[in-house]
């Protein structure tokens, strides 16, 4: 059987420095996504589309490592695009009308079928509340800057900051959606400790 870190293969994407932000060019990745609107800590849309992303991300998972390919890796992080439709209302302190694709990338050799297959599976087996309005289709950003915020979120304005000041300073303009990419397990780990790579996607003036 073949292991697979794709993860580390994508080392430039997933692994960013906490001292600067450096300028990346995303290519087209294939993911699992659900949208949905609310605050991603009191909203249970959010909790139900979270549950369904994971659940079916690990079956097939499993599906791979049984199936001809017979290849093991590791389920890539849970990842967000965020945005209101009124920017003005996108701020910290009232979340309820923020706008989320909750995502979860998969590798290349995951294709529809298998996704489809992992779905009626996950159906048959638990089927959480969010399942139907999974879908799996690629997504490319393009050119970006990102950083990695070390701590809490609530502490991540400013290196939301430092990227937008980059992305200016580089002669480009702010373009598509705040992206997140969480590497830590927020359910176990010290909130001072969380790992969250802010991307922000960038085009020339």
């Amino acid at each position: 059987m073949k292991t697979l870190d794709w993860k580390k293969e994508l080392k430039h994407l997933y692994q960013s420095s906490a001292k600067e932000v450096v300028a990346v060019d995303v290519p087209a990745i294939n993911y699992l996504m659900i949208n949905g609107k609310g605050d991603p800590n009191t909203a249970q849309e959010y909790a139900d589309a979270v549950e369904a992303l994971f659940t079916v991300a690990y079956t097939v998972k499993f599906m791979v490592k049984k199936s001809a390919l017979a290849i093991d890796y590791g389920v890539m992080p849970l990842e967000g695009l965020w945005w209101a439709n009124d920017m003005s209302k996108f701020t910290a302190e009232d979340k309820s009308d923020w706008l989320w694709t909750m995502m979860i990338a998969q590798p290349p050799f995951v294709t529809s079928a298998m996704v489809e297959a992992a779905i009626v599976e996950v159906k048959r087996k638990k089927n959480p509340a969010s399942l139907a309005r999974l879908r799996f289709e690629a997504f490319s950003e393009g050119q970006c800057a990102q950083i990695m915020h070390v701590g809490p979120f609530s502490e991540e304005g400013p290196n939301i900051a430092r990227v937008h000041d980059f992305i200016a300073a580089s002669g480009n303009r702010l373009r598509g959606k705040h992206h997140e990419i969480y590497l830590s397990d927020i359910r176990k780990a010290d909130p001072a400790k969380w790992k969250t790579i802010i991307r922000q996607p960038m085009q020339h003036s």
